[in-house]
């Protein structure tokens, strides 16, 4: 090998590993390096990074383009929440069954939402979030009404003879990232299956691909109640996390903060998902102290990635990474 290939190889060499390695300590590290806030904030990132995941399933794989995340949100948490303050079930038991009722609701709800098309399915899923804020409202014999459910304790596991409560911002920042990593690997292998190509396949052409024999209906069924499933595990987090559930859970900010985090952070991309909760969400929690700058900061954000990220900006986090690891 000459000299010359020798120092094109050396200067090509691939340092993803190495840096992948670094991010997870600096991860594992944070509670250490930031203040309380900072992980309180990296705390709700986490937490609607996963109906967030939930979300780029249907919006950015499939091409499904969904404000219900909130109502399935905010089911979740009111699963958890009654679970914990009634039969003070162990946190892994609620998130579970949060995940379950998300998704066992998203079934009749999606069966005759998803024929529909475009528009329509749009505004059918806000009206999802509409009725899901009025039930919790008035539904004063289960949810309290708008007093909502308070004293929802924290989370607390038991494994054999071993039992253990979560308490501290810091033991749930861990848990939180520990979820958030399941979430993440769940999501990857769903996209790298058959089934994630069959996905794409319908966001790019579904008359095409049902021509190919691909059942579309079903698998868009499928990822609606999937995304259902995410968004009611991230529920649970949340009420688990703040102690407690109102019907502001259902609010369509959280669905509009879900949408952005897909959309700006780049649909279809899981490193889009990530970087989108830090950035929307992560960031401008830790801006509250300050809310006018906290507004100018989101705002600045929107315009960037309007004016010059317009796929989001995972493609440019990619491209970075690839340069990273010696491509070309």
């Amino acid at each position: 090998m000459s000299l010359t290939q020798t120092s094109e190889r050396a200067r090509r060499r691939d340092y993803r590993i190495p840096l992948g390695i670094l991010l997870f300590a600096v991860a594992l590290a944070a509670p250490f390096i930031g203040s309380r806030y900072v992980v309180h904030a990296l705390i709700i990132a986490l937490v609607f990074m996963l109906p967030a995941h939930g979300l780029n399933l249907l919006v950015g794989y499939t091409g499904l383009l969904s404000l219900a995340q909130a109502a399935f949100f905010g089911i979740g948490a009111y699963a958890a929440g009654l679970l914990a303050i009634g039969y003070g079930t162990p946190f892994y038991v609620n998130a579970i069954v949060a995940g379950l009722a998300a998704g066992l609701v998203a079934l009749p709800l999606g069966v005759p939402a998803l024929r529909l098309r475009s528009t329509s399915f749009v505004m059918c899923t806000l009206g999802f979030v509409i009725i899901g804020q009025a039930i919790a409202k008035n539904w004063i014999s289960v949810t309290r009404g708008d007093m909502g459910l308070s004293g929802i304790p924290k989370p607390y596991f038991e494994l054999g003879p071993l039992s253990f409560t979560v308490g501290g911002t810091t033991g749930f920042y861990y848990l939180a990232l520990a979820i958030g990593i399941l979430a993440t690997l769940a999501v990857f292998a769903v996209v790298r299956s058959p089934a994630g190509r069959n996905m794409v396949a319908i966001r790019e052409n579904e008359t095409l691909a049902e021509s190919l024999g691909v059942p579309t209906w079903h698998y868009k069924l499928i990822v609606f109640m999937l995304s259902a499933v995410f968004a009611g595990v991230g529920g649970s987090l949340y009420a688990h996390y703040l102690t407690v559930v109102s019907p502001l859970t259902f609010q369509m900010y959280y669905s509009t903060t879900m949408l952005i985090i897909v959309l700006g952070g780049g649909a279809g991309m899981i490193s889009g998902t990530i970087f989108g909760s830090l950035l929307f969400v992560g960031l401008t929690e830790a801006l509250r102290i300050t809310p006018e700058l906290r507004m100018i900061a989101y705002g600045l954000c929107l315009l960037v990635l309007v004016f010059w990220f317009k796929r989001g900006f995972a493609p440019v986090i990619n491209r970075v990474w690839n340069a990273i690891g010696g491509a070309k």
